[in-house]
C-alpha cells in the first residue's frame, strides 16, 4: 500500500466569522524546537485590517446592544468549549513551546503541583471575565447628587472597536485575558496575535466559530507588528487600542498615530508570572475601551 502524503493545514485568519487566506496569499511559518517548521499561517495585510475593522464596526450596533445577561451568556459558552478542546489546545502550546508529549506530560505533573497550564488558566479567565458582564455598570456607574430637580446618572458604554495586541508568551492566556475585558463591555475587537507562537490563539479561533459569539465581534489576524502598526494608528474607524506587545518602539508608534482621531491607548506591560496571576484579572481593563456617558432626568412631582 503506497505511503501517503499527510495534509499539513495552513493556519487562517479569522475575519467576520470566517476563515480567510490572506488576500495577497503570503504565509508564515510558525516554527517550534530546533527552528522545525509546525505549520504555515496566513500573514495579515492592510487589506486584511481594514477588512477586520469593517466586520467589527458591523458588528458593533447589533452586539452593543444585547443585553448584559445575554452577552455574559454568549462570552460563557466559550469556556465550555474550550474545556471540550483543551487537549487539541494544549497540544498547540506544547509544540509551540518545543516540548515533546512525552516530556510534556512529564512537566505539567510536575507544574500542576503549583500551578496550571495555561489552557486551564484561559478557560478559568474567561469565566472570570464572562461574570462580569452584567456587574460592572453597576459598580462603575453612579447616581450623582445634583442641586436641581434631577435624577443625574453616570453608566459606562462601549466605545466601539479596538485593537488588542497580543503578548508573545503566554500566547493563548494573554490573548483571552486581553479580548474578554474588551468584549463584555459590547465593544468588537480585532486582534493581532504573536507571530512566534501564533498556533495556539489560532486555533482557539476555531473555537469562537462555532460557539454563540456574533460574526465580526472578534477579528484574529496574524502578522508582523511592525508592518502593521502605522495602519492600526491612522485607521479613523478605530476607537482604541490594547497594547500587551511589551514593545517600548511599537507604543510610542500606535500613540503617534492615534493622536490623529485620538484613539484610547491602554499598555499592558506584564511578564508571564504576572499573566498567570490576579494581574490580569483586574476589573479596571474594562474601563478603559467604555465611554461614561451622563444622563439627566427630571424629577416628576
Amino acid at each position: 500500500m503506497p505511503a501517503r502524503l499527510r495534509v499539513q493545514k495552513t493556519y487562517k485568519l479569522f475575519i467576520g466569522g470566517k476563515f480567510v487566506r490572506g488576500e495577497n496569499g503570503r504565509v508564515l511559518p510558525a516554527r517550534g524546537k530546533g527552528r522545525a517548521l509546525l505549520a504555515n499561517f496566513c500573514r495579515a495585510s492592510k487589506k486584511d485590517f481594514r477588512d477586520a475593522v469593517l466586520a467589527a464596526r458591523t458588528a458593533f450596533p447589533n452586539w452593543s446592544k444585547q443585553s448584559a445577561y445575554l452577552r455574559g451568556q454568549i462570552l460563557y459558552r466559550a469556556p465550555e468549549m474550550l474545556e471540550m478542546r483543551r487537549g487539541e489546545v494544549q497540544n498547540e502550546i506544547t509544540r509551540s513551546n518545543g516540548a515533546t508529549r512525552g516530556s510534556s506530560a512529564k512537566a505539567a505533573t510536575v507544574f500542576r503541583s503549583t500551578s496550571s497550564p495555561q489552557t486551564s488558566l484561559a478557560i478559568d479567565r474567561l469565566v472570570h471575565y464572562a461574570g462580569w458582564t452584567d456587574k460592572f455598570s453597576q459598580i462603575f456607574g453612579t447616581v450623582n447628587p445634583v442641586a436641581s430637580s434631577h435624577f443625574n446618572f453616570t453608566m459606562p458604554e462601549p466605545t466601539g472597536v479596538v485593537v488588542v495586541i497580543c503578548p508573545d508568551e503566554p500566547s493563548l492566556l494573554g490573548f483571552v485575558s486581553l479580548v474578554a475585558p474588551v468584549i463584555l463591555s459590547g465593544n468588537c475587537a480585532v486582534v493581532l496575535v504573536a507571530a512566534t507562537k501564533p498556533l495556539p490563539t489560532l486555533t482557539f479561533s476555531e473555537i469562537i466559530a462555532t460557539s454563540d459569539l456574533p460574526a465580526g465581534v472578534i477579528n484574529v489576524l496574524a502578522g508582523d507588528r511592525a508592518e502593521l502598526a502605522p495602519h492600526i494608528a491612522s485607521h479613523m474607524d478605530v476607537n482604541a487600542i490594547v497594547d500587551g506587545s511589551r514593545d517600548a518602539e511599537l507604543g510610542a508608534q500606535l500613540q503617534r498615530g492615534g493622536e490623529l482621531n485620538m484613539k484610547r491607548y491602554a499598555r499592558r506591560d506584564l511578564s508571564d508570572k504576572m499573566w498567570r496571576g490576579a494581574d490580569a484579572e483586574n476589573p479596571y481593563w474594562i474601563l478603559d475601551t467604555v465611554e461614561m456617558k451622563t444622563a439627566w432626568h427630571p424629577i416628576g412631582l
